[in-house]
């Protein structure tokens, strides 16, 4: 197991300011609730849970309100249906080609539209412009360290407009360390405009009971030990290199099958294929997108979660994963060792022989396999939606107060 502490996530080097600086009165903030509705991966998660911790725990200083492009009948989740929200009956497309003329004319037309507020807060990437302060969550920089991971028409888009977005908004949440760094490098962006905020775990992410598994199992076919790998079907999420440490694995006689949960995203057909070249058919699951209350089960169930990424921004799954007592096998790329610190397993060599000598190491050692799961517990504990909220609102108060 690394050695790696992670530990400095959570210093005030990288947090905003203190709760002191709070603005007499309620600030009245506008979220872009968007993704929560038109999306279901990692930003559908963020944006949802944000929005939620902010309104639970958050009212006291923050008059919450929510916006979103109204489109192909998406509608709120439940949880965030007793907030207040405007909508904007405007397709995807339109939707996002119109914020970036906005941000190229310096012109407010969205301003009406989304209502009353002191500040505007985009979650995804796509911040129109305002004529009050605005935050934006900066989530990754994927499209400018593995272009080839995006199709043209997205990388042409956030080439565009990424580095405008970037500069026009009074603040920038980054979800880690990484994604920091990255604007520095990248965009140049001042240190100081941007603030580490990272993200939390969910409540329902616990151990399932044996019934839960059992039946959970039984709901998506799975009959066999199993490996599970969670997230959007796309490239840099490196299915091809656990499809290949499967393959070794089978080879040397283990049982196990690989489940892999996600929708698809892009540019993953010659991924697939993959499965069909190493004679994995019948050792591969794809179980699509599943629903939110079978993933703690499914997590449970698994005997080693999966996650040997090129990139990611933060990377929830993994701290799903070890909330619910999984042992956590996962790259060093970008955010991860942050997140996973030392209770995950690293990948020294990132080949499918490298991936299956890393798993074989937690399946073969019941001793490992029980150190990681109280490991992962721990850490998995240490982040929490309602820090990640009032940290939200401390930065909100820094680009209110900068107006003043």
């Amino acid at each position: 197991m690394s050695e790696e502490t992670g530990d400095a996530l959570h210093t005030s080097t990288h947090a905003p300011p203190a709760r002191s600086r709070q603005l007499a009165g309620r600030l009245r903030v506008v979220l872009d609730a968007g993704p929560a509705v038109h999306q279901s991966a990692g930003l559908a998660r963020y944006t949802e849970c944000l929005a939620s911790a902010l309104w639970q725990h958050c009212r006291h200083t923050v008059d919450l309100n929510l916006f979103y492009n109204r489109h192909s009948g998406h509608q709120l989740p439940a949880s965030l249906a007793p907030i207040p929200a405007r909508v904007f009956p405007l397709g995807q497309y339109p939707w996002r080609l119109g914020v970036l003329a906005c941000q190229l004319l310096r012109a407010p037309v969205m301003e009406r539209r989304l209502g009353a507020g002191d500040i505007y807060h985009a979650t995804e990437h796509l911040l129109p412009w305002t004529a009050r302060p605005s935050v934006m969550t900066v989530h990754d920089l994927i499209f400018e360290r593995y272009p080839q991971h995006h199709t043209l028409a997205n990388r042409s888009f956030l080439r565009v407009a990424m580095p405008l977005f970037v500069r026009r908004a009074g603040a920038i949440i980054a979800v880690s360390r990484h994604t920091k760094q990255d604007l520095l490098e990248l965009y140049g962006t001042p240190a100081h405009k941007v603030f580490v905020v990272e993200e939390g775990i969910e409540e329902q992410f616990r151990p399932a009971v044996e019934e839960e598994v059992r039946q959970v199992k039984e709901r998506h076919g799975i009959r066999r030990p199993y490996l599970l790998m969670v997230g959007t079907l796309e490239p840099r999420k490196n299915h091809q290199l656990a499809f290949e440490a499967l393959a070794r694995l089978k080879a040397g006689g283990f049982p196990h099958c690989l489940v892999v949960v996600g929708g698809g995203g892009w540019l993953f057909d010659d991924v697939q294929r993959k499965v069909e070249q190493l004679q994995l058919s019948e050792d591969v699951l794809f179980a699509g997108r599943v629903p939110d209350e079978d993933l703690p089960a499914l997590y449970s169930g698994a005997d080693c979660f999966l996650m040997p990424s090129l990139y990611e921004g933060f990377g929830i799954p993994v701290l799903e994963a070890m909330a619910c007592g999984t042992p956590v096998v996962c790259s060093r790329a970008s955010s991860l060792p942050e997140v996973a610190g030392p209770a995950a397993c690293y990948i020294e060599q990132m080949t499918g022989e490298g991936l299956a000598d890393t798993i074989r190491s937690v399946l073969s050692d019941p001793q490992t396999t029980q150190q990681m799961r109280t490991a992962g517990l721990h850490r998995a504990a240490r982040f929490r939606w309602r820090e990640a909220a009032m940290q939200t609102v401390d930065v909100y108060n820094v680009v209110a107060g900068s107006r003043h």
